[in-house]
């Protein structure tokens, strides 16, 4: 089941599309994609672009770490892909129509400001930016461009699960919506071998406040974007707390974060937590209203009615659309009757139709930037141990 239908050929096509300075056509072809950043993140993009070989083709890569190039050159299926260490010459070579940037978070801004005046189309990993003002001058570098297509790594925005629980919360099947409760807990340092002492730094920048935003941004971004998006809201108000409580390892970021944050438009409140130190509960996220609760993990979901919602709708068929219900031993029924893709998959697919159509994503810089600012608030919070509030002018982005 997908979101909606992925365009093979299509009328919309006809006639060719204006892109780069280029002209697309029904019979364009893979797109030609650069892929700036080749740790982990980026190695796992271009993987789940060789399942979609009709859609891109890499023909450049970009990287400050030569290892790290040698190891991407080696994934693509479709091309060997030029290897650049210096991003500016990616954005010279004709051969790139579209960019996707996978480099610490410090870097995000700087690089995708360069792409986007470049005129190439842009996949932004998340989080967009690494603060706030850097969120609202990527919106303003964007104005006006309507030939360019930036869609930001919000990966859930696209998974047919997370559109359907996003259906469920429209349709009110879950009733006045209170609470929001997620983790994303692990069991380990979150520290990547380092070859050489020097390259700690570049390598294991997350656990450095210059680069990173923590756990907050590498994990807690996403759910916090899709309570943004499944509801059309944002936090009022952010609290927070945590520590280096574990690793006492040099690193700077916190390995034990928990944010608090208002709904105040919503009426909701919304737990996000993470640790290093635990993996017991892994990914849980858990939305809970009056006539039910979804309980959700990245590629399936159970939907569990209150007693109230079982006596008016029996079997909740009303809700799920199913004929027969299969609950689970604590009496829940399946969102999804399979497990979805990696949301990466729905997500890279959807760049594409929307380059080819030239259309907003779901996932863009105007929904990047707020939930980039989302996480700045809460860090913020996290590290004065100080309430922070969303702003009049953060309101004001949109398209």
């Amino acid at each position: 089941m997908e979101r909606r239908g992925f365009l093979k050929s299509s009328s919309l096509l006809a006639g060719g599309l204006l892109m780069s300075g280029q002209t697309f056509a029904a019979d364009a072809g893979p797109l030609k994609v650069a892929v700036i950043g080749c740790g982990d993140r980026g190695k796992g993009i271009m993987y789940v672009m060789n399942d979609l070989p009709a859609l891109f083709r890499v023909t450049a890569i970009c990287d400050v770490l030569d290892f790290r190039l040698k190891a991407a050159q080696n994934i693509s299926k479709t091309s060997t892909p030029k290897a650049y260490t210096d991003y500016r010459k990616v954005l010279d070579d004709k051969d790139v129509d579209a960019v996707i940037i996978s480099v610490p978070l410090n870097m995000h801004y700087p690089i995708a400001s360069a792409v986007i005046k470049s005129g190439r189309h842009l996949y932004l990993e998340k989080t967009m930016t690494y603060n706030a003002n850097q969120a609202m001058d990527l919106v303003k570098l964007v104005a006006g461009r309507n030939k360019q297509v930036v869609q930001v790594g919000h990966q859930y925005r696209y998974s047919p699960l997370y559109y359907k629980v996003k259906e469920y919360i429209n349709k009110g099947y879950l009733g006045k919506v209170t609470q929001v409760d997620c983790r994303w807990d692990r069991n380990g340092s979150w520290r990547r071998a380092v070859p050489e002492p020097g390259l700690e730094r570049q390598i294991n920048w997350r656990m450095y406040k210059e680069y990173s935003g923590g756990l907050v941004a590498e994990l807690l971004s996403h759910q916090m974007d899709f309570i943004n998006w499944a509801f059309d809201t944002h936090p009022t108000q952010f609290q927070a707390a945590g520590g280096i409580d574990l690793y006492k390892d040099g690193r700077e970021t916190y390995d034990n974060v928990q944010v608090v944050v208002r709904y105040g438009e919503e009426g909701m409140v919304g737990n996000f937590g993470a640790t290093c130190g635990n993996a017991r509960d892994g990914y849980l996220f858990k939305i809970k209203g009056t006539k039910g609760t979804v309980s959700l993990l990245t590629d399936q979901g159970m939907f569990y009615a209150e007693k109230d919602l079982l006596k008016e709708r029996g079997l909740v068929d009303g809700v799920t659309g199913a004929t027969k219900i299969t609950w689970d031993k604590e009496g829940g029924v399946p969102i999804l009757p399979e497990p979805t893709k990696d949301g990466t998959w729905y997500a890279l697919k959807d760049f594409y139709e929307k380059v080819m159509t030239n259309t907003l994503p779901d996932s863009n810089i105007y929904t990047g930037a707020k939930t980039a600012i989302c996480v700045h608030l809460a860090n913020q919070a996290l590290y004065t141990t100080q309430p922070t509030y969303w702003k009049k002018e953060y309101s004001d982005i949109k398209a």
